[in-house]
């Protein structure tokens, strides 16, 4: 298999996944409520899913998982669009940025798909534990008074296990692709369907914590982090470099992280329903004053 294959099918998926969620988050802004727009974008965010599990089940989560994060950059001339604006400068020079940092990382790794795949007892007990772990964060995240602290354990425990289940959506595609008739024979399957309920959980319960510009960002950096962590240990995907190169990528992955950051914080700023009507509370409280 090309890695051009699944490097295209990440791509397609990212700005599905984007669209799907820029559709989502206005049709929830103009109604208040689940309307057909909101379905609409669910619809193509669902297909964008189909596409990044192809693409794990085609080649390696190292370059699967890097291209879906170009989502937060997919999203920047949608999002300008419907709101009948620009981008601003800071946008595109972090989006300069994260897609410079995407294909430098890429062309000096270049990462290969594993043949092995993780035991089933042995792909168990890891998610088990990790589970277990992010519980222990969900729990210290009830007993914050602040926001901030709140809604970033929150955000962390979402991206963790959106990561976890980029990982099981890469057996499952396994399992599709070599044999579609026997899936739901496989563990994986729902253990798949329990973690992604609990990343839905955690997400909704990261954005109901108002901090909305602290748990998107940790969301975004989150799940490619764990899924590619996890991508090396369970299934012995490497990058076949030297430890000077190692130095670098790791340099350059971090750079990434920032930039997704930067991105992801201009994007919360936007659509944080607090920081919209902090100029009206102002501008009416003057009004009064006057």
């Amino acid at each position: 298999m090309h890695t051009w294959v699944p490097a295209l099918l990440a791509v397609l998926a990212a700005a599905l996944i984007a669209t799907g969620t820029v559709l989502r988050q206005k049709a929830s802004q103009r109604s208040g409520a689940i309307a057909k727009g909101w379905w609409f974008g669910a619809a193509i965010a669902v297909v964008g899913f189909g596409f990044q599990a192809y693409a794990l089940g085609l080649g390696s989560i190292l370059l699967v998982q890097p291209l879906v994060v170009l989502a937060v950059l997919f999203a920047l001339p949608l999002e300008a669009k419907i709101d009948h604006r620009r981008p601003s400068t800071m946008d595109w020079v972090w989006g300069a940025v994260l897609v410079g940092a995407v294909v430098t990382f890429l062309l000096i790794a270049r990462p290969v798909p594993s043949e092995r795949r993780a035991s089933p007892v042995l792909l168990a007990i890891t998610v088990t534990v990790l589970i277990v772990g992010l519980i222990g964060m969900v729990v210290l995240a009830e007993r914050c008074r602040t926001a901030h602290t709140k809604a970033l354990c929150y955000g962390i425990a979402s991206g963790a296990l959106f990561g976890i289940a980029a990982l099981l959506i890469k057996s499952v595609a396994l399992h599709i692709i070599h044999a579609p008739t026997e899936v739901l024979l496989h563990a994986d399957v729902y253990l798949l369907a329990i973690v992604i309920a609990l990343a839905v959980l955690a997400q909704q319960r990261a954005f109901g914590a108002g901090d909305i510009q602290t748990s998107f960002p940790a969301m975004n950096v989150m799940e490619p982090a764990v899924s590619m962590a996890l991508g090396v240990i369970l299934l012995g995907e490497n990058l076949r470099v030297g430890v000077g190169k190692s130095i670098l990528l790791t340099a350059i992955l971090l750079v990434a992280a920032v930039a997704v950051v930067k991105l992801a914080q201009h994007s919360a700023v936007r659509h944080d329903p607090v920081s919209d009507t902090k100029p009206r509370d102002e501008k009416s409280r003057r009004a009064v004053q006057a």
